[in-house]
């Protein structure tokens, strides 16, 4: 699809490193800014599909952005300006080796574990006699090592301090954060209708400063229920309406593919591309209250690279 940004090559003044992740590439200018742009690339199962999702990018790095200005009072983040709407400025951080995953619900992935008789997820004990999508008693924290390539593993605070992945006190400090920026989260959806489920956060530090960074509460790093009706679906053992990647991934289960090795990605016809897209759209518009202003395409890898060499010679 013409109007979707899936890679990008640029050479911009300054330019010492660049990273490309699953769904972001990042440009590092000199020692100390980072320039994001967030593609129209989707991954699930750890794996890059096929095709971009078109304005994928244009939400996640509004719907960030929009967060990590509502956050800011909580922790310093990288965020510094917003160059073009796909596009994020900032900060350059060394990056901690893990991954804090908030969950407030079974759900996702530690349900699948929990069905199949785990009781533990990260040292985390687990009640007894849950059912899918029950709210915990309080949110629990699970973390993951934070791999360049293939699946991210979950890991015990215990393991992360004992393997030197974070020492003692900062790592009380990112679980203080996580939990903070969560109830933040949590306010905010409940505010829309909404019910933030689950969600990551990854930190960094530039000095000694702790900083949060990356991008937060977007479909693609959180899971959203919507409050109404949860109730209601939870007493029937219901599926629960939600705005989250989650439909991708069932979709692709229920074609045969979870990222294993020999399995196929399944065709993801324009009409699809588009039924996502509309489903990002309607997160954006919910959960920030705004109407959704959709970029021009025309032309947006120029529109980009201009408007960021911009910024950077201000």
């Amino acid at each position: 699809m013409d109007n979707t940004l899936t890679s990008t090559n640029y050479k911009f003044p300054g330019q010492t490193k660049v990273y490309k992740g699953k769904v972001r590439d990042v440009y590092t200018i000199g020692e100390d800014t980072l320039i994001m742009i967030a593609t129209d690339r989707i991954s699930a199962f750890d794996v890059v599909l096929p095709q971009g999702i078109p304005y994928k990018g244009q939400v996640l790095n509004q719907i960030a952005a929009k967060f990590l200005d509502a956050t800011a009072d909580i922790i310093p983040n990288w965020k510094q300006a917003m160059p073009h709407p796909l596009v994020t400025a900032g900060v350059r951080c060394e990056p901690y080796r893990v991954e804090m995953i908030v969950r407030g619900y079974l759900t996702g992935s530690a349900w699948r574990e929990y069905k199949n008789g785990a009781r533990s997820i990260c040292g985390v004990k687990l009640p007894e006699g849950m059912r899918e999508n029950e709210r915990f008693p309080s949110p629990i924290l699970t973390p993951t090592t934070k791999a360049d390539e293939g699946h991210d593993e979950n890991i015990t605070r215990e393991e992360i301090i004992a393997q030197g992945l974070v020492n003692k006190e900062e790592y009380e400090q990112l679980e203080a954060y996580s939990l903070a920026l969560f109830n933040r989260g949590t306010e905010i959806a409940d505010e829309k209708g909404l019910i933030l489920v689950d969600t990551k956060y990854e930190f960094g530090k530039h000095g000694d400063t702790i900083y949060l960074i990356d991008e937060i509460h977007t479909p693609d790093s959180s899971r959203y229920f919507y409050k109404e009706g949860y109730q209601e679906r939870f007493d029937k053992g219901e599926e629960q309406r939600q705005l989250s990647k989650e439909f991708v991934r069932k979709w692709l289960m229920d074609n045969g593919f979870q990222g294993k090795e020999g399995q196929q990605v399944p065709e993801m016809t324009e009409s699809y591309c588009n039924e996502v897209s509309e489903r990002y759209i309607e997160l954006y518009e919910i959960i920030t209250g705004d109407k959704f202003e959709k970029t021009d395409t025309h032309n947006l890898a120029e529109s980009i690279e201009e408007n960021i060499i911009q910024y950077l010679k201000q």
